[in-house]
């Protein structure tokens, strides 16, 4: 997104090419960038500036990406045309109200579905309004789309987010040469101020490897007797890494070695060794640092000696599903002993035994989203039986080759 709105030529490594990142990308064509893959993996964008975003002749399909399609609201946001995005089954459940409240504030119209949801039609504003936004719940989508539509505006657009969440638009917005910056109060509220009207510079980019992706083997190996495996180039970012955070303070053994910085983020080497896990209580402001991974975790806790507690997760339920419910039917299913509360799980573990599955293998209902697939696909490695994962496909938005490392990694045939 943000090279396509730099003059001049960006090239990317390392994309994760998902059917998340590959909608992003039919998107910004559709509004004029020129992005293009070599034969050596290379992307090349070569971007229209801010504020050149030209008007898209069709709708916008974000396919399942509830991320891509917060962020580049954002951006039509403070330009003068009109985008309609659509999406799937899955994304045309998900309310999108916590961002076009902000945007509308900019000055930005919206037509949506009922409730808030997709298909929606939205026009900006040229010239959009500045603002100056406090958080109303710890999300990274939500700042973010605010500061990519501050990008156009005249004058400061300033975010006041009383808990942290992951910072890569920050970090990768002052790359490209935005005047942001960063201040944090005494109780912790972090405060960003971007100056609009930017003129951002081409990049030289490698993507570090998604720490919600490393999650599926790392867990695997801690709850497969045996098991050993190393992840490299995993992405560290402290507004990222509380899932190995956590993991650790349970027992998981983990090992971080080559630690160093690519494109401006910290990135380490993970080692993941099959450990007894004990339960904890997760602390609720770790929650933004590892909202995506809560699913996988929940597999691990249900592996460990005791009872493992989660609060403040409300975020869970208006994912690409509820996945509080999923997860706690699903492993209910297979045997685990899991209760439902308002905003988390509660799991008693067992204690590193296999769950016992049932007589023939239970079938989960991944309902259309990738990381509860993922979830159950890896719970089945340690389940008496195995276990069916209805549907599989989903995983293509945010891990395509997640079945193939499965094999490679002597899980499945």
């Amino acid at each position: 997104m943000l090279s396509a709105l730099a003059v001049g030529e960006s090239r990317v490594e390392g994309l994760l090419e998902g059917e998340d990142v590959l909608a992003t990308a039919a998107a910004m064509r559709a509004m004029g960038a020129d992005i293009r893959r070599d034969g050596n993996g290379v992307w090349h964008i070569n971007g229209v500036g801010v504020g050149g975003l030209l008007q898209p002749q069709t709708a916008l399909d974000m396919g399942n990406s509830g991320t891509s399609t917060r962020l580049l609201m954002g951006l039509v946001a403070s330009h003068g045309i009109t985008a309609t995005f659509i999406g799937d089954a899955s994304l045309s459940k998900r309310p999108m109200a916590r961002v076009t409240e902000p945007l509308s504030r900019m000055g930005a119209s919206f037509m949506t579905s009922p409730g808030d949801r997709l298909p929606l039609t939205m026009r900006g504003a040229c010239p959009a309004v500045p603002l100056d936004y406090r958080l109303p719940v710890a999300s990274a989508q939500v700042k973010s789309a605010v500061l990519l539509a501050g990008l156009n505006a005249p004058g400061i657009t300033r975010i006041l987010e009383p808990i942290p969440t992951r910072d890569h638009s920050e970090r990768m917005l002052k790359g490209f040469g935005a005047d942001l910056s960063v201040e944090i109060e005494a109780d912790g509220t972090r405060i960003i101020t971007l100056t609009g009207e930017a003129e951002l510079r081409p990049q030289a980019i490698t993507v570090p490897g998604d720490p919600s992706s490393a999650a599926f083997p790392i867990v695997a190996a801690l709850i497969t007797p045996g098991s050993e495996i190393t992840v490299a180039n995993v992405g560290m970012n402290p507004t990222r890494a509380g899932l190995f955070e956590i993991l650790s303070a349970m027992g998981a053994d983990l090992s971080f070695s080559n630690r160093r910085e690519v494109g401006g983020e910290p990135v380490a080497d993970i080692t993941a060794r099959y450990s007894r896990l004990t339960g904890i209580d997760v602390p609720p402001d770790v929650a933004p640092s590892m909202i995506d991974e809560f699913p996988v975790f929940f597999v691990a806790a249900s592996f460990a000696q005791g009872t493992t507690r989660t609060s403040g997760l409300d975020e869970l339920r208006v994912k690409e599903s509820d996945r509080l419910a999923l997860m706690a039917g699903g492993l209910a299913q297979i045997g685990a002993r899991v209760a439902e509360v308002e905003d988390g799980l509660v799991i008693e573990g067992s204690g590193g035994a296999p769950l016992p599955g049932g007589k023939s293998p239970p079938v989960i209902a991944a309902s259309l989203d990738h990381r509860i697939a993922m979830s159950f696909a890896v719970a089945g490695l340690a389940t008496t039986g195995g276990l069916t994962v209805d549907d599989m496909r989903p995983v293509a938005t945010s891990f395509p080759g997640f079945t193939a490392l499965l094999q490679t990694l002597g899980a499945i045939p």
